[in-house]
């Protein structure tokens, strides 16, 4: 079985619309075979979305964006600032810019790689991430080392993560990795977890 974070799914494509209500607005979105959640909003991403804090000039990068109901909820959000939206999966990311164009969003852009590489060298106010957990430790220590690269001081990682997948080790990770971290909301088996990128932060 090919994982949904695999550079080119070999399903055949058959896109979909789903509907969901996050922050207060219904949203619209094409999603595919082959992409993460494909039949709807799963209810990690859903947990995350209503928890992260965005500002309406934030410069936001979504890592592992499948087809784009975090970034693109964070480009209402911010209005006044800049969301980049990443995934490996080329399918995904032709997803998030079907999607970003439908919905009317100028300031977005998509690009496909892993994890931070398409961004390496820019800055953000925040990163947030659905990480694969079946992908193993070592990428997840990938993508917290790459969120820390790429987030100013002092801004914002958030990341959701299953209860009964190592949620509590991984919050040590990403406190150990990233700066000081906290739990800012708890349901159904997830949590979400707030990192602050330390000034002194190596």
């Amino acid at each position: 079985m090919q994982h949904y974070f695999a550079p080119t799914p070999s399903v055949p494509s058959r896109t979909r619309e789903i509907q969901a209500r996050l922050r207060g607005r219904v949203w619209t979105f094409v999603t595919d075979r082959g992409v993460f959640s494909r039949a709807g909003i799963d209810r990690g991403t859903r947990l995350l979305i209503e928890a992260m804090r965005i500002e309406p000039a934030d410069r936001v990068l979504d890592v592992g964006c499948g087809y784009g109901p975090i970034g693109l909820v964070a480009a209402h959000l911010a209005p006044r600032g800049r969301v980049v939206l990443v995934d490996v999966n080329e399918r995904a990311v032709e997803l998030a810019a079907r999607n970003a164009r439908r919905l009317g969003f100028r300031r977005v852009e998509v690009y496909q790689g892993d994890g931070i590489e398409p961004v390496r060298g820019r800055s953000f106010d925040v990163v947030a991430m659905n990480p694969p957990i079946r992908a193993g430790k070592a990428v997840l220590r990938r993508l917290l080392r790459g969120a820390r690269e790429v987030l100013r001081p002092g801004g914002r990682l958030y990341l959701v993560a299953r209860t009964a997948q190592g949620a509590k080790t991984l919050a040590a990770e990403i406190a150990q990795t990233v700066g000081p971290v906290r739990e800012v909301q708890r349901a159904a088996g997830y949590r979400v977890y707030e990192a602050v990128r330390e000034n002194g932060q190596a």
